[in-house]
């Protein structure tokens, strides 16, 4: 990885409006089978919008990004790993201020300290009828967590790095409410990354791999 300066940052926010490796990436790491109880794959008028961030800041080694230990809560994404955010809500003025905002309320990182740099492709998640669309910030310092403990167990900082070495990817057949499915998944930090994240990371993976190594 380059060293981490402005110049890294500009070209990153470049690769994120050039053409992005979109579902062909996504699809590297889906699930066996990407459709609710019901069989539906494709968004519908009941599909709820929503926004996540890839929050990036400076570490010892380069860069490192946030994810979220959730809660064990009655829905379909307990206790997974994820990125920070939520649905949109009524008074969101945009995507990326629901990305933020939600950020905010389950780690406690400032909007007004988040430099958006860009955003991923979007990608309809059929278990939860949401379509969530992803966005990439940059923290210009290490980042002091402050958790939604209603919401988020833990928080899990990884090192970039960590995501573009392949021995960190794997495949496993889990329960997923109550099917067995094959699961591509990344192992960071001793964490099951897989479902949406993992998909969403697999886009993020090829955007970095592409322009920044």
């Amino acid at each position: 990885m380059k060293e981490i300066d402005k110049n890294t940052i500009e070209r990153l926010r470049y690769l994120l409006k050039a053409e992005l490796p979109g579902k062909d990436a996504q699809i590297i790491m889906a699930p066996s089978v990407r459709a609710d109880k019901h069989g539906n794959s494709q968004p519908n008028l009941s599909t709820r919008e929503s926004a996540v961030l890839i929050l990036l800041y400076k570490s010892l080694s380069g860069f490192r990004f946030v994810l979220i230990k959730r809660q064990v809560y009655d829905g379909p994404h307990s206790g997974q790993v994820s990125f920070p955010g939520g649905k949109f809500e009524e008074n969101d003025i945009s995507l990326s201020q629901t990305a933020l905002r939600e950020t905010y309320e389950e780690i406690g990182i400032e909007p007004k300290n988040i430099e958006l740099l860009g955003r991923l492709t979007e990608l309809y998640i059929p278990v939860s009828n949401i379509m969530v669309h992803p966005f990439v910030g940059y923290i210009n310092e290490t980042p002091k967590f402050c958790l939604n403990l209603l919401e988020v167990q833990y928080v899990v900082e990884v090192d970039l790095f960590d995501l573009m070495d392949d021995r960190n990817k794997s495949v496993k057949v889990i329960n997923s409410h109550g099917y067995p499915i094959t699961a591509p998944y990344y192992n960071l930090k001793n964490e099951m990354v897989w479902g949406a994240t993992a998909m969403i990371l697999s886009e993020f993976e090829h955007v970095i791999k592409k322009g920044l190594l």
